[in-house]
């Protein structure tokens, strides 16, 4: 069973047998909020019911360098599935993977990941929120998990569960690099960007 976080929290990233991570799995999830408003109701407008586009969400990682993002090149979206060092892979939109609940998984070989890059920061942003009229108030149940690819044994989880109305991208949170270690930071902090590249723009 891994580690429930909070906000804030840290942890560092190892297996439970002992020995150093080769390669971990980073699920995030989220599900509409349960609210109703009249006849078919929200949901009905958001997944279709009402002939509205659906709730799309996307994750997204940023490889920095020293804590910062120094090429487009870093930035994997569902636009550009794979870090050139091949160390950090998207798997793809809306990808239901070992585990209930996660909408999109993210795979980190950290063993791979050269030395210069020293933080992944995970981040979901809804696509055309703006336009769409979107929030994460009407999301629930967000979270990031951290799980061993070797074993798929969950290491660490963190929940989100404070309120976000009329915030459009969140960053979930980041795994770094400290002497030597790899550990993991549960974040959660909110924003009103509408694009991973806005996103982006605040790790430059």
């Amino acid at each position: 069973m891994g580690v429930n976080l909070v906000k804030g929290q840290k942890v560092e990233l190892r297996k439970t047998s002992g020995g150093a991570l080769k390669k971990v799995v980073v699920g995030l999830g989220w599900d509409e909020a349960k609210h109703t408003s009249g006849g078919g109701g929200l949901l009905g407008i958001l997944f279709g019911g009402g002939g509205q586009s659906n709730f799309d969400c996307d994750a997204s990682a940023f490889v920095c360098v020293n804590g910062k993002v120094t090429s487009s090149e870093d930035i994997v979206y569902f636009g550009h599935l794979a870090h050139p060092t091949g160390a950090v892979k998207h798997m793809g939109d809306n990808l239901t993977g070992a585990g209930d609940g996660d909408d999109e998984q993210i795979v980190v070989s950290l063993e791979q990941l050269p030395q210069k890059y020293d933080k992944i920061i995970f981040v979901v942003n809804i696509y055309q929120a703006r336009e769409r009229k979107q929030h994460f108030g009407m999301i629930e149940n967000a979270f990031i998990r951290i799980c061993d690819a070797e074993t798929n044994q969950e290491l660490c989880k963190y929940n989100l569960s404070e309120h976000y109305d009329n915030m459009t991208a969140m960053i979930f949170g980041e795994i770094y690099r400290h002497n030597g270690q790899w550990k993991f930071s549960a974040i959660g902090q909110a924003t009103t960007d509408n694009t991973v590249g806005d996103l982006a723009k605040r790790f430059l």
